[in-house]
């Protein structure tokens, strides 16, 4: 046997160690002390100097033996297996893992082949461009830029609609931030912006916003298909109109009604096209992209030629006013032919007929008519003259700025072929028109599902998308405003250029590339808006968050939302039915405006709440930021239309109220205090309503306190832990317990809760104090762990010193209290922090870089990932990088697994160093035996030196009864001696006879225990494979973080069985052998991280 195991008696001071052939004496014996058997870390003479042998000392070749000490390096949590597997079990599911859930993917296969077995999910494979970046590219670029921005630059001036566009785009980028930093705090699934916004802010916001951000989209479409139709009938095929203007002052009443019968046969033929096959609509998509971007190609090629070769267009003026170019060929009032001076067809359509004497009109007869070019080109000089605006009331003359002679009478102009106003014109209006050019923002958050990495491509993509757009949008502002004459950008339909579309006419080779281009992407977002807004509409029925609307979660059997789709194309008809491109577009503006201030605010409570699990990838947003995109989304809505404003805010209010107090109990106390109570106790009861989410989980503490005989807090670093891992949120309750009665013990109790908070304000802990006075501590921390806390402010996690001291108390109960708490803490189902030489923990002063080492051994619901994250928002750890440890054993794949740990920590959002540990199942070593005897040794001495008082007195009585019969005739005779003086011997007296009599005997006892070759067989073999557990844990552990600001180590659960208490306490103690800071850290029972938003 080595030299390294030392008996020490508890007598002497803990640091003071004896000889190494120190052996326990009857002295020491007498004096009641309880031997310690500590291992010293001199070198072994009879091994190799090492302190630990590396050799097996067995080397076991029997067969039978082999399956004794399966597994034996993880023996410590074999226990809890079943609820808390090995980390490597549970990184091999990872390997599969998909943020693919269930109904992301539409059902097509059910279409083509009912009754088939069910195919395999494919992993999504999209990737930023063509997943995110190109459907956003699509959704932004639309019937905006093609049917009316030349409108809006020529009426708004080039100024003023750069400040709309930017406006508008800077709106949309704060807002894709915002989005881009929920997107990636975790998984999303379907739902898009619904789900982020319910997952962030709650069913009532998330409620409200998605039925806005629904009306949003299927107002879009109504959008989109009166644009399909104002194309069709304006620039394609005018002469399909239905109704017909016998009079100028009826074709804006015409146009209305062409728009409201082809629009409603347009929608029944796209719904008609999503109902039967959607998968059409998505195989379609390229083909709708590829029109957007050869439309924005051929507009930037025109633009070049216009340098070199400007196109034809003309514009004909009267005097300063712009003619409407249908009825006539040629910009004159009179031409000669065979030297006869004639009429045009300019002439009729002011004069009464076409003689040269006939009645004209008075402001024809003033003025001349001159031709000028529509687009004369980028290097014309254009630019300042188009720089202001011109706004005006509906009717008014688009004018030129040149001279001209005004009539007396201008009664009968309504009647001319002039182009004029079809709308009032003012800034606001202006914004709300434009504003859904920018958006569709979310089309790539609604793909996520298809993503291969979702967490990359939505910010990336979507960003990139909107700067290009943003990029394309004030290039155009200022491209059409240097090209085109003003005259012609205030003429909304291209009257003047013979009804061609004005965009189209700076064009390159052709304005039908425009004219197609524009056609077809308006179908193709029509079509992509009535697929979307019914699954969003079926997203939000089967969250049941809104009653009524249930029945539409239903749908066909391969899941297409058939109720849905209905009631989509219902809304959708009631847009069409305004018939107006201007006057829905402010509209959706609303609903979209109002979503996108939602998706700000959800980032801005989540960044200033600090929650646990707000961890965004996406690193480059602030609470700043979002505040500002929340309050231009608010400014934009009112700019827009403050009365379509209200209604939204209004309508998004109604919702939210229903979904928040549907069937709530409502009650009304009297004054302040009385409904400040009322509003406490009905948030308590909504938070006992049901257990907070997983992502809303956040460690809320009991702090365990032992105080000492003055009544002070023992160890005040506990608090500055508690402080540094709280931060100020969530609940905190510092718990302590005095024995005795509280009768007795009223003044004693105030005395500690006032000692207790005098800590936690010099600590800066802020929570709550609960002194409790019980018969003894067992009860009194159990009675706290029980019932501390009130309603849904409970705790659920219990944080407590690691008792150091253990083997040298004289009372057992002190590690035993220890270990039934452990227990309760257990049977409670909340987590367990144990903090070991808790007084060298940091108080407030900053650390240096280091790192947090965890050892992931088992998977106990992800604390351990979780607390090292809470401690680096503190400024004491700020520096601290986090590093993870896990043990791979002999049939795993340790490369396989730190791939996908790494993988894991990826979707958890966590920056971590990860390494695997290769610890195989070897031999039991000899310093495994040796401990595993000495730990049975000591545990057998200690039973036999911790008898009760009682049991010593019996035994004392037993031994004099028998004395006293056996010798009773010989007593008679004999005198009396002082030693038959006593009638019941003492324990003073029994314990000198004892001593007299069994002295040498213990003496060579204890040496024989050191010096004889210890039978292995005669061990229990399960303490000999935990005690290898813990040796070997241990090796690797201070190998690898000996030198770590803070270790964080699972920690096993006790023996079910209470008779090896002991032995645990020395497996945790062997455990955490030579390492300085440690947190032992015990789940409890529930999941608290989620790789989900």
């Amino acid at each position: 046997m080595s030299e390294r195991f030392l008996v020490v008696p508890v007598a002497r001071a803990f640091g003071d160690e004896p000889d190494g052939d120190s052996v326990l004496d009857a002295g020491d014996e007498r004096r009641g002390s309880v031997p310690i058997l500590r291992y010293s870390r001199e070198p072994n003479k009879y091994g190799d100097g090492n302190p630990r042998e590396s050799r097996p000392f067995i080397n076991n070749t029997d067969d039978d033996k082999g399956t004794l000490y399966d597994r034996k390096n993880m023996a410590l949590f074999e226990e809890e297996m079943d609820s808390n597997p090995m980390v490597s079990s549970l990184l091999n599911k990872l390997a599969n893992y998909t943020n693919l859930t269930q109904g992301v993917r539409e059902h097509e296969e059910a279409d083509e082949d009912e009754g088939a077995k069910k195919k395999t999910v494919k992993s999504p494979q999209m990737g930023t461009f063509i997943g995110v970046y190109l459907p956003c590219l699509q959704n932004i670029l639309g019937v905006i830029l093609f049917l009316r921005m030349t409108w809006i630059v020529g009426t708004a001036g080039i100024l003023e609609s750069f400040i709309i566009v930017s406006m508008c785009c800077s709106c949309t980028m704060l807002t894709a931030i915002s989005m881009s930093a929920i997107a990636t705090n975790g998984v999303v699934p379907a739902g898009g912006s619904y789900y982020m916004i319910s997952r962030s802010l709650g069913p009532e916001f998330g409620g409200a916003v998605g039925l806005c951000f629904y009306l949003g989209t299927t107002f879009a479409g109504a959008m989109y298909i009166l644009g399909t139709i104002e194309i069709f009938l304006t620039y394609i095929v005018p002469s399909a109109a239905i109704f017909k203007a016998e009079e100028k002052a009826q074709e804006a009443d015409a146009l209305l009604n062409n728009m409201r019968v082809y629009g409603t046969c347009c929608l029944t033929l796209m719904a008609l096209v999503v109902f039967v096959g959607v998968k059409y609509v998505n195989k379609l998509a390229l083909v709708f992209l590829a029109c957007v971007v050869l439309s924005i190609l051929a507009i930037y090629a025109g633009v070049i030629k216009t340098i070199f070769e400007p196109p034809v267009f003309p514009v004909c003026l009267l005097g300063n006013r712009t003619l409407q170019n249908h009825g006539f060929d040629k910009c004159m009032k009179t031409e000669i032919i065979d030297n006869v001076t004639v009429t045009t067809k300019l002439w009729s359509l002011f004069c009464e007929g076409p003689e040269l004497n006939a009645s004209c009109n008075e402001y024809f007869s003033l003025n001349n008519v001159t031709e000028i070019q529509g687009i004369p080109g980028l290097t014309s000089g254009l630019i300042s003259e188009n720089m202001w605006g011109s706004y005006g009331p509906a009717g008014m003359l688009v004018e030129k700025a040149v001279p001209s002679v005004p009539a007396s009478d201008a009664s009968q102009d309504i009647y001319m072929p002039y182009v004029a106003n079809d709308i009032a014109t003012f800034f606001t209006l202006l914004v709300g028109i434009y504003f859904p050019s920018v958006t569709g923002i979310m089309a790539g958050s609604n793909r996520s599902g298809d993503l291969r990495d979702a967490q990359r491509s939505i910010p990336i993509g979507t960003i990139l998308a909107i700067a290009t757009t943003s990029i394309i949008y004030l290039s155009c502002v200022v491209v059409f405003g240097a090209c085109i004459e003003g005259v012609l950008l205030r003429d909304k339909f291209g009257d003047s250029v013979k009804g061609n579309l004005v965009i189209g006419t700076l064009s390159w080779p052709s304005p039908w590339v425009i004219v197609f281009g524009s056609f077809f992407s308006c179908c193709g977002a029509g079509l992509q808006s009535l697929t979307g807004a019914p699954r969003l509409l079926q997203a939000i029925a089967r969250d049941g968050i809104v009653p009524f609307l249930q029945v539409f979660g239903h749908g066909k059997a391969n899941g297409e939302p058939t109720w849905a789709l209905l009631l989509t194309a219902v809304i959708c008809e009631s847009g069409i039915l305004i018939a107006s491109l201007d006057a829905v577009a402010p509209i959706l503006s609303m609903f979209f405006l109002m979503c996108y201030l939602f998706v700000n605010l959800a980032c801005a409570l989540q960044t200033l709440l600090r929650t646990p699990n707000w961890r965004p990838r996406f690193r480059y947003y602030h609470w700043a930021l979002s505040f500002l995109g929340m309050s231009l989304c608010l400014a934009l809505m009112f700019i827009s239309s403050w009365y379509y404003a209200l209604v939204a805010m209004l309508i998004a209010g109604c919702i939210y109220k229903y979904i928040e107090y549907r069937g709530a109990e409502k009650e009304w106390g009297d004054g302040i205090r009385g409904l400040s109570l009322n509003a406490a106790r009905y948030a308590l009861i909504r938070l006992e309503e049901a257990p907070p989410h997983t992502k809303n989980w956040r460690p809320q503490l009991l702090v365990l306190l032992n105080l000492d005989s003055e009544l002070s807090v023992k160890h005040p670093r506990l608090l500055s832990f508690t402080t540094q891992l709280k931060a100020g949120k969530g609940l905190t309750i510092v718990g302590s317990v005095l024995e005795g009665t509280f009768l007795r013990r009223e003044s004693d109790a105030k005395r500690a809760e006032q000692s207790i908070k005098s800590a936690m304000a010099a600590e800066k802990t802020k929570g709550f104090c609960h002194v409790v006075v019980s018969s003894n501590l067992h009860d009194g921390f159990s009675h706290l762990i029980q019932s501390a806390g009130l309603g849904g402010m409970k705790h659920n996690s219990v944080l407590m010193a690691w008792p150091a001291n253990w083997r040298q108390s004289n009372d057992p109960q002190s590690w035993r209290n220890f270990i039934e708490t452990v227990r309760e803490t257990t049977a409670a189902h909340q987590a367990l922090l144990v903090a070991k030489n808790v007084d060298s923990f940091p108080h407030q002063e900053r650390l240096a870089e280091g790192t947090i080492d965890v050892w992931w051994i088992v998977h106990d619901g992800g604390l351990l990932m979780l607390l090292p994250f809470l401690l680096q928002q503190h400024k004491v750890w700020r520096k601290c990088k986090m590093r993870i440890f896990t043990v791979a054993q002999l049939d795993d794949n340790s490369i396989q697994m730190k791939k996908d740990l790494q993988m894991f920590l990826y979707h958890l959002r966590l920056n971590a160093e990860v390494e695997v540990v290769e610890m195989h199942d070897s031999d039991i070593s000899a310093f495994t035996y040796e401990k595993t005897l000495v730990m049975e040794q000591r545990s057998q001495m200690l039973k036999q030196m911790h008898l009760s008082r009682t049991e010593r007195e019996r035994e004392a009585q037993l031994i004099h009864d028998r004395n006293t019969a056996s010798h009773a005739a010989l007593n008679d005779k004999s005198d009396a001696t002082p030693e038959r003086v006593h009638m019941t011997w003492t324990k003073d007296k029994f314990c000198t006879e004892r001593t007299r009599t069994r002295e040498p005997n213990a003496s060579k006892a204890v040496r024989d225990l050191f010096n004889m070759k210890p039978e292995w067989e005669s061990l229990n073999q399960s303490n000999v494979r935990c005690m290898h557990t813990a040796v070997r844990l241990n090796e690797v552990v201070v190998n690898k973080s000996q030198g770590a600001h803070l270790v964080l180590l699972n920690m096993p659960g006790p023996p079910k069985s209470r008779g090896g208490d002991e032995n645990y306490m020395e497996f945790l103690e062997v455990l955490m052998e030579g390492l300085n800071r440690v947190l032992l850290v015990r789940g409890g029972g529930r999941e608290v991280i989620t790789i989900y938003s």
